[in-house]
């Protein structure tokens, strides 16, 4: 087996760049203050939840744990795993798994990256409650700067016991203990609004999906524009959040069929959600998807996109810039891109480069709306 070195992980498939990292001091204060746990532990006993690009998961396998149980929301985070998995020598000694019993029955230790938001935290608290041993001692791990009591207050719904341990390098563990009966889940998340549409567009989400059940402002902005657009027959929805473009996109016009792809779990569950809630969910398919990468070149005529500026708690362009450039090469000639971004980004002379001649079609003060069409 290669020696194991946690800096030699790497991000791909995901966006690489010398401010985006594969392992962060969180990850190594986690698997410091679980060390002992994790050499003690019987099979299956370990689940690694948000474990970004493999530094968690890997680490308690190399500490000792054995059969290890992987929840990654992102598509992308599972593919970056499975190639530092096998670059290292850990093929076939994790599984991954969604958020639910196969994740979490029997386990008596979990090692959580801290989600974003209190609704993630919520979610994972839930399941694991539900659903792991009574005894199971969590440990979640997050920077100091992104943490707040709120985290502590939704870990104290669900555990008798929630501390916090010393700081180092600005990471912090939060620990829980004593499973409290969680009550019904609380999830999905539900929500209404009007789009000026004969009825409200329902929309649902659960604990990870980028948004809640809320209607982002970028998207409201959109959606109104998009009755311009002449989608023929089928239009894909990339980055689909909680799936309200493509359910507006199925419920203005009902000739056609959508395809939502996003590499979030909780947002292809969202979409599929939101589809069925608004009655179209026999004409919206939706792929769990690391961009466009299972669509063929030059085969879409019309795709939309709201995209994303954040690496993890990182502003970061490159997520966004590698969406375009998928939305260009599957684009056949005379395909549009449809795009809102947030205007002080100035994506335009990216979209030119990545998809071709772009003109705008709205703006206000804080988005842009673009159409990009492929020319060869």
């Amino acid at each position: 087996m290669p020696e194991f070195n946690l800096d030699a992980l790497r991000r791909w498939p995901d966006v690489e760049a010398d401010n985006l990292y594969a392992v962060d001091a969180t990850d190594r204060l986690l698997l410091d203050t679980a060390s002992a746990a994790l050499q003690t532990s019987s099979a299956g006993q370990v689940a690694v939840v948000g474990d970004t690009h493999g530094a968690l998961t890997l680490g308690a396998l190399h500490a000792g744990a054995e059969g290890v149980r992987v929840h990654q929301d992102s598509l992308t985070g599972e593919r970056a795993l499975a190639a530092n998995a096998r670059t290292n020598g850990f093929d076939g000694r994790f599984t991954s798994s969604g958020l639910g019993a196969d994740l979490f029955s029997g386990v008596r230790l979990v090692l959580l990256q801290l989600p974003r938001s209190l609704e993630a935290l919520e979610e994972i608290a839930w399941h694991i409650a539900a659903e792991a041993d009574p005894g199971v001692t969590v440990l979640a791990g997050g920077r100091v700067k992104h943490m707040a009591p709120a985290m502590t207050t939704v870990l104290n719904r669900y555990f008798d016991t929630v501390t916090a341990g010393l700081a180092r390098q600005k990471s912090r563990v939060l620990t829980a203990s004593g499973s409290l009966s969680p009550g019904p889940c609380p999830f999905p998340l539900e929500a209404e609004y009007d789009v000026r549409l004969p009825l409200p567009l329902r929309l649902r989400a659960y604990g990870a999906t980028f948004g809640g059940a809320k209607l982002d402002p970028g998207t409201r902005f959109l959606l109104p524009h998009l009755r311009d657009a002449r989608p023929a027959g089928q239009a894909v929805d990339l980055g689909c959040g909680n799936g309200s473009i493509a359910a507006y996109l199925a419920l203005t016009r009902p000739g056609i069929t959508v395809t939502a792809t996003d590499t979030s779990a909780a947002a292809v569950t969202a979409t599929r959600a939101t589809a069925e809630a608004n009655g179209v969910g026999g004409r919206v398919a939706v792929v769990r998807d690391d961009g466009l990468s299972a669509r063929p070149d030059h085969g879409d005529r019309f795709i939309v996109l709201n995209p994303p500026f954040h690496s993890g708690h990182t502003v970061h362009a490159g997520i966004a810039l590698k969406l375009f450039a998928e939305a260009g090469r599957v684009l056949s000639p005379g395909g549009e891109l449809w795009t809102v971004w947030n205007s002080h980004l100035q994506y335009r002379g990216a979209l030119e480069r990545l998809v071709g001649p772009t003109r705008q079609v709205a703006r206000n003060p804080r988005f842009t709306v673009t159409v990009s069409a492929r020319t060869g």
